[in-house]
């Protein structure tokens, strides 16, 4: 009996086993075929994916019911990209993860982009929990509610066209202080600002010979070149912007700030950069060190503590600080009546 009983059990994992790895092969199909435009022979799928061609076979047919569109030409298959909408397998948490993303999103968005729009309500439609789905459709009706600025938009197709092709890109970029100058960029990397609602564009600038940093709402045009370019291998977005506060890489500075007891318990609650170390006061409040790239980003958060916060080090952004408060000061100033 015991015997019968472990061979029972062998051969219930054996099928489980074999239905994961059918699940695992399907989805690592699905995702080849997909990133192949040209689309993959049976031979290249059975190597990739250490089976038979007559299990590819099966397979194709089985991503086919499943509803995926498979193309087959020349001995050729792959997947209609046009109307793919892949499958999204995720369970309840990763559903959760995928929400206050769209959540996020919406947050940083102030303006109508309909491929926000579109992307988020492909996801509702994928989401396997009802709940989750409908507040992600609902996500992306309240960006479509908001003003859609088409310049922006055709800007941000071309830029993203020209950094995944990687085509050069003529724009006209007009500076914050008003100027309006004609560049040829190489897009690097995209990136978003978490201190305002913004995107920006890594890229190298001919007219500078160097690397720059261009936000793409004040890009006024956007013109796809037919000359191309090459990201270098030691290029890496994510050390590139490793010591920034934001996505500005400037020069790096050690910059230490004092918080009151009233605020400290906040402060304590976040990691707000990678390098941060705190420590505590003997009066209840925190000091606060890291080592930021400049502090043109770092300014504008300091300044959002009001009087909760001093500014130990630089010199330059205390002196900057200091100045804002007076001028702050003067501004709300009352004339007080004559004794």
């Amino acid at each position: 009996m015991a015997a019968c009983a472990r061979s029972e059990a062998v051969h219930r994992t054996s099928t489980v086993d074999r239905i994961q790895s059918k699940a695992a092969r399907l989805q690592r199909i699905e995702h080849r075929l997909y990133n192949a435009p040209r689309g993959l022979r049976v031979a290249d799928l059975a190597e990739y994916c250490g089976v038979d061609r007559r299990t590819i076979y099966r397979d194709l047919q089985a991503l086919e019911e499943m509803g995926a569109p498979i193309w087959q030409n020349d001995g050729r298959y792959g997947i209609d990209r046009e109307s793919y909408l892949s499958t999204i397998r995720l369970n309840l948490n990763e559903a959760v993860a995928l929400f206050f993303a769209a959540r996020l999103l919406a947050h940083h968005s102030d303006e109508h982009n309909p491929n926000v729009v579109s992307a988020l309500n492909k996801l509702a439609a994928g989401l396997p929990d009802t709940t989750i789905s409908s507040h992600m459709g609902r996500v992306a009706e309240i960006i479509r509610a908001r003003p859609l600025r088409a310049d922006y938009v055709r800007v941000l197709d071309a830029v993203t066209r020209a950094w995944a092709d990687r085509h050069k890109v003529l724009i006209r970029y007009r500076a914050a202080s008003g100027e309006l100058t004609e560049r040829v960029i190489c897009p690097y990397f995209l990136e978003v600002s978490r201190s305002e609602p913004a995107s920006y564009v890594i890229a190298y600038d001919d007219l500078r010979g160097a690397l720059r940093t261009f936000k793409l709402e004040r890009v006024a045009d956007a013109e796809l070149l037919g000359s191309t370019y090459t990201i270098p291998d030691d290029f890496d977005p994510y050390a590139h912007l490793a010591a920034a506060w934001g996505v500005m890489n400037e020069v790096e500075v050690e910059v230490r700030l004092r918080f009151s007891p009233l605020v400290a318990p906040r402060v304590r609650e976040s990691v707000w950069h990678h390098s941060q170390r705190l420590n505590d006061t003997p009066n209840g409040g925190c000091e606060l060190e890291m080592r930021v790239g400049g502090i043109r980003e770092v300014r504008s958060w300091v300044l959002s503590w009001g009087a909760d916060v001093e500014v130990l080090a630089p010199a330059q952004l205390r002196d900057e600080v200091a100045d804002h408060a007076r001028r702050m000061s003067e501004q709300y100033a009352v004339a007080r009546p004559a004794a």
